[in-house]
């Protein structure tokens, strides 16, 4: 069998896509065990190696700490089932979001919305993201807005959508939460933690009364820095799957 043999082409994409869905079922997982899960509803989503314009995602009715890499849904870009685990249903709304990003953004490996309190506050916030702490000041440069257009069921929010996450890693989606996009799974589980991690920080800081604001040297200082930021997963992403095989093992199944 020479290197390039269909066959093996073909064995070095299921191995490559098995990996993806154990990464975006292990991402599902911390969601949930970090408590920023919303019942069934919100999504991630990977795309699959390959020609193919498809990507995984979870099926609309599973809890996100029941998640396990055969259960995910593969997609194409309309939205239609190529193969299924078990549940066959996608939620809509979450396809036109994803779906926008994927086909948008061509280095998007992968997507992560959510509809966490703390995230949802910031969104509905006048201000926004505040630079008030450390973690918030490492998001702002890679941070973007997407007004709220209603339940997202239209395809044609699409491309206003693309058009305001630009070249950005992280969205805020005012009055709804909030989505992150990296080259892989891992890359972006880091951005949307700091995210996430920002906004709780903020809503706890302005509960608390006046809040101190740091200097716009440090803030530009902090966003010089921010630039390596998805490179933490390197570190971050092992310790989290450890985590995982600790406290929700069979993710990877």
């Amino acid at each position: 069998m020479t290197k390039n043999h269909p066959d093996e082409m073909q064995a070095d994409l299921r191995k490559a896509e098995w990996k993806i869905r154990t990464e975006l079922t292990a991402a599902y997982r911390l969601v949930a065990l970090f408590g920023w899960d919303d019942l069934v509803f919100t999504h991630l989503s990977a795309r699959v190696p390959g020609p193919d314009h498809h990507f995984l995602i979870n099926p609309y009715g599973l809890l996100f700490h029941e998640m396990t890499a055969s259960s995910l849904v593969k997609v194409d870009q309309n939205g239609e089932v190529v193969e299924a685990g078990g549940l066959r249903r996608v939620n809509p709304a979450g396809f036109t979001i994803h779906s926008a990003v994927h086909m948008g953004r061509e280095d998007a490996g992968a997507v992560m919305h959510l509809h966490a309190a703390d995230g949802v506050a910031v969104s509905a916030h006048r201000d926004g993201l505040l630079p008030l702490s450390q973690t918030a000041m490492l998001c702002l440069e890679h941070l973007s807005y997407h007004e709220y257009e209603g339940v997202a069921l239209n395809l044609d929010e699409r491309e206003r959508l693309i058009r305001d996450l630009g070249s950005k890693s992280m969205m805020i989606l005012r009055n709804h939460g909030i989505l992150t996009v990296g080259r892989d799974v891992p890359e972006t589980f880091t951005y949307l933690y700091f995210l996430m991690k920002a906004c709780e920080i903020q809503v706890k800081a302005q509960s608390c009364g006046p809040v101190y604001m740091p200097t716009q040297q440090a803030i530009d200082t902090t966003a010089d820095q921010s630039g390596s930021l998805g490179k933490a997963a390197k570190l971050t992403w092992p310790a989290l799957l450890r985590l995982l095989d600790a406290r929700s093992p069979g993710y990877n199944v």
